[in-house]
Formats: C-alpha cells, sequence, structure tokens
C-alpha cells in the first residue's frame, strides 16, 4: 500500500464527505490542481486504497432483511472466509478473534431468502461448526467518513 501524503489524505476525506463531488471542488481545498486531483484519485483507485461507489439503503432497493452471522469454524479460516466471500448475498467477511472465528454481514430479500442463504449455503460449507445469526431490527448508524491516519 502505497504511503498517504497530506494531500491524498485531504483527497480522501473530502470523497468521504461526498463521493460525487467535483474534482475541481476538491482542488480547491486541498490546494492542487484539478488535474492533479484526477491523477491522484485515479492512483489511489487503482491501488485499491479507495473506491467510489453508490452506497444504497438496502430496504430501498428491494432488500428487507440483513444479519450479521457469527461463524466458529473448524481448520483454516482463511479458506472459509474465502468460500464466505464468494457468495453473492455476503456483503462484508472478517476474520476476527473471540467468541467468533469469522463475521459475515448477508443482505436478502426477505426470511425466506435469509434462511436458504443459511441452510443451504452458509451451513453447507466444510469449515462451519456453528452460525449463529443476528437478524437486523433497525440500523441506526452506518457511516465511511472516518477520515485518514
Amino acid at each position: 500500500m502505497e504511503v498517504l501524503d497530506e494531500a491524498n489524505r485531504a483527497i480522501i476525506e473530502e470523497l468521504q464527505r461526498d463521493g460525487r463531488r467535483a474534482y475541481s471542488a476538491i482542488a480547491a481545498v486541498v490546494g492542487l490542481s484539478e488535474a492533479a486531483v484526477r491523477q491522484r484519485v485515479q492512483r489511489l483507485r487503482e491501488s485499491g486504497v479507495i473506491q467510489v461507489v453508490a452506497v444504497t439503503d438496502p430496504k430501498q432497493v428491494g432488500f428487507a432483511r440483513q444479519a450479521m452471522v457469527g461463524i466458529r469454524a473448524d481448520g483454516d479460516v482463511r479458506t472459509l472466509a474465502a468460500m464466505l466471500a464468494q457468495i453473492p448475498e455476503v456483503d462484508y467477511v472478517v476474520v476476527c478473534a473471540g467468541g467468533f472465528d469469522i463475521l459475515v454481514e448477508v443482505v436478502c430479500e426477505n426470511d425466506t431468502h435469509l434462511l436458504e442463504i443459511l441452510n443451504s449455503t452458509v451451513r453447507a460449507l466444510p469449515g462451519v461448526r456453528h452460525a449463529e445469526t443476528f437478524v437486523y431490527l433497525e440500523l441506526t448508524k452506518q457511516t465511511y467518513t472516518w477520515g485518514t491516519r
């Protein structure tokens, strides 16, 4: 990962506030030319430091059920995490320490869809010893504006 200089950090923070912000507006804030900002954003995207995407409200786009699934695993957790990451309904996979080996967030159309994913896909994977599901009742906060360090 490339080292982030102050200009790149400032660009990232501006994009976190508004990913559609014009390069000219960002340039005015960070003290670079519009062309320099465009080039830096392109390099940040190509290197995987940032993604510029539309974040949707799942309920408003047809996905009424979200859940976090805590998984206790047997065997290599990285291999299992990679398999879980291939499931289309999974949007978040993290290998962790504590009560669970892996946390997985799933986004589904409804409870029937969630049950199908849990029963036929997640629990069927080799290495899944235990899966505990935490159904989301309300999303109170979701933000991507943590800045840089």
